[in-house]
């Protein structure tokens, strides 16, 4: 299919412009360029649109952010975690964050937009962080191939340092191309499984594929010998966090080849907020007390919590010889570093 099909007509209803929700305000930046991208389809009840961007790299200025750039394919992402703190992305587009797995923004011309930006600000050593806001394997990339795009230029370079996080067990399809990039430049390939019980990753990420599946994808990138790891991101209080819980995911992990286990613990914005503690309270109200002070009434769990998990997953990992994560950076720092590049506090 081609990367781009052709738009379903630029008007909807009534002449009004499809993309982001239309407010009586004058748009300004992206929320203007959302309401003027023209919708690509339809399918899955999800709404698919074509974002026109001049830039791919999204510069991270903070000292305290383990790498310089990030990539995010598209804006939007169709697995629909609960927990997913980046919903707040999409209220820049004036769009509110329980729309950000029904409108999904493709990056139009991202592969082009690289070109330039490695070509112009893009300095030779400076790691790229691909997938930290939005999977670049979600379903999408079967019809719009952004992600491909963007590994085929990057292929053509080399010394980059990369790395790419995803839940995807579609990231098998691109192994040449990891091949490629790996034998001229330094790649990482971070598979997230936040639980290995799959009735419980269903509630949680309703549309992203089964543990065992990332699991499996991960084993085959290990045995094409790109290197690769597991995040567990987020551990989520009362329901991923216990020690048994770990202990099978870490063992997990291992058997599928894994080098390393990154863990952090759930950060949720306002946006998510809404969206997860609901959810919470409908599904698992035994927890929603413990989650409305730890997340309602304050910024996250309390500094006890926290070095109890970082305990407990330093001992998973010193039970299974599991790493940290690459030198470069601790795998543990990542979730949060996601978080600090898009300007959130920790």
């Amino acid at each position: 299919m081609a990367l781009f099909p052709a738009a379903a007509g630029d008007l909807g209803a009534g002449g009004d412009l499809p993309g982001a929700a239309h407010s009586r305000q004058p748009l300004v930046g992206i929320a203007r360029l959302a309401s003027l991208s023209p919708r690509a389809e339809a399918k899955r009840g999800v709404e698919y649109f074509l974002l026109p961007v001049r830039s791919i790299l999204n510069r991270c200025d903070s000292a305290r952010v383990p790498f310089p750039w990030t990539i995010n394919p598209y804006r939007g992402c169709e697995f629909g975690c609960r927990y997913c703190y980046a919903r707040y992305t999409h209220e820049f587009m004036e769009i509110e964050g329980g729309e950000f797995e029904r409108k999904i923004y493709v990056k139009r011309d991202a592969a082009g937009a690289l070109e330039r930006d490695l070509g112009t600000r893009h300095r030779p050593g400076e790691h790229i962080a691909i997938g930290t806001a939005t999977d670049p394997y979600q379903p999408a990339e079967r019809d719009f191939g952004v992600t491909r795009a963007l590994l085929e230029r990057l292929a053509e370079r080399e010394g980059l340092s990369l790395s790419l996080t995803t839940k995807s067990d579609q990231v098998t399809r691109d192994l040449e191309l990891f091949r490629r990039i790996a034998a001229r430049s330094t790649l990482e390939i971070n598979i997230t499984v936040t639980t290995v019980r799959t009735r419980l990753a269903r509630l949680l990420e309703p549309r992203a594929p089964r543990p065992d599946l990332r699991l499996a994808a991960l084993r085959r990138l290990r045995e094409a010998g790109i290197s690769a790891g597991v995040f567990a991101m987020p551990l989520l209080p009362g329901l991923t966090d216990a020690e048994d819980d770990l202990d099978r995911l870490a063992k997990a992990a291992r058997e599928a080849g894994a080098q390393w286990l990154g863990a952090s613990v759930l950060f949720l914005m306002p946006s998510a907020l809404k969206e997860f503690v609901p959810f919470i309270e409908k599904r698992f109200p035994r927890l929603h007390e413990r989650y409305r002070r730890w997340y309602v009434e304050r910024s996250g769990p309390p500094e006890s919590y926290r070095e109890e998990i970082r305990e407990r997953v330093a001992r998973m990992r010193r039970k299974y010889g599991l790493g940290a994560g690459p030198a470069r950076r601790k795998a543990e720092e990542a979730y949060a570093s996601a978080q600090l590049a898009l300007g959130l506090q920790p």
